[in-house]
């Protein structure tokens, strides 16, 4: 694969870095003043706030002003239909149930892609002061440190983290799912940010990561960040990372936590 460093590649993150955390800061300080408008979406349990609506504003003026070729494609649905081959995608706020809870796990995520494959992406916690970046080729990095995944972990000692749909008929199976395969890893992580999941495999602090149903915008850039430290992502039969069926994990448990789970969902149908 093909370095971007000094190139493209970094110039968008540059750019990705930038509005994150200006999209961040304004949201975080925004969340400690307090909501004012708070609303849900596909069900009860997919909320959105002033402040996704605001920060995807901010990151939408600022990609027009400094890219204004490019595509962009936001969770809170702004949109641009660009003349070139990059495409952004917006996740104004990651974790927006945690965000209107208080609870500091929730990020900005901007990622762009060159005709399909991811070239930049950044992710930024912004309780956390906590910015994830990568470029193809160029490494992925926390506030500019490189970091790489567990290379030498274990299926039966991993702490793997996952999520639930937003549907309600989708959750119980889901629990199930985890409920069987709670006796053969170290323990399970629910933080309700996949952004946030995918890049603390990134950095270690994960071993995998597992979740069904999400869109583009959640995993643009927490897939290109989680590859750029060395760790495997796909669906859970080892194909390419799809939305519908998204994981991350370190090489050394990638096939085995696929097979897991897939026999743990298995298990639960019979």
């Amino acid at each position: 694969m093909t370095s971007t460093r000094g190139g493209l590649g970094d110039e968008l993150v540059d750019i990705a870095t930038r509005l994150a955390r200006e999209a961040g800061d304004m949201a975080l300080a925004g969340r400690k003043r307090g909501l004012n408008e708070v609303s849900t979406k596909t069900s009860r349990t997919d909320m959105v706030t002033e402040y996704d609506k605001a920060s995807e504003s901010l990151i939408f003026a600022g990609l027009r002003t400094l890219r204004p070729l490019d595509s962009i494609v936001g969770e809170e649905g702004a949109s641009h239909v660009g003349s070139n081959d990059i495409t952004w995608f917006i996740d104004p706020i990651d974790g927006t149930s945690n965000f209107l809870y208080d609870i500091p796990m929730w990020a900005v995520s901007i990622g762009a892609r060159e005709n399909g494959e991811a070239i930049a992406g950044a992710v930024y916690i912004a309780a956390a002061g906590e910015m994830f970046a990568a470029t193809r080729g160029g490494g992925a990095r926390l506030n500019d440190s490189p970091i790489g995944c567990n290379l030498d972990a274990r299926l039966d000692t991993a702490l793997i983290a996952t999520g639930f749909s937003y549907a309600p008929e989708s959750r119980p199976v889901q629990a199930r799912r985890v409920a069987n395969m709670i006796g053969h890893i170290r323990d399970i992580r629910r933080f309700g940010a996949a952004a946030v999941d995918m890049c603390y495999v990134a950095c270690g602090r994960l071993d995998g990561y597992f979740e069904e149903n999400l869109h583009e915008w959640d995993i643009a850039a927490g897939d290109l960040i989680a590859r750029e430290a060395g760790c495997l992502t796909g669906d859970f039969r080892g194909g390419p990372i799809r939305p519908v069926e998204t994981m991350t994990a370190s090489p050394a448990i990638f096939e085995a936590l696929g097979r897991l789970i897939v026999e743990s969902t298995v298990a639960d149908q019979q």
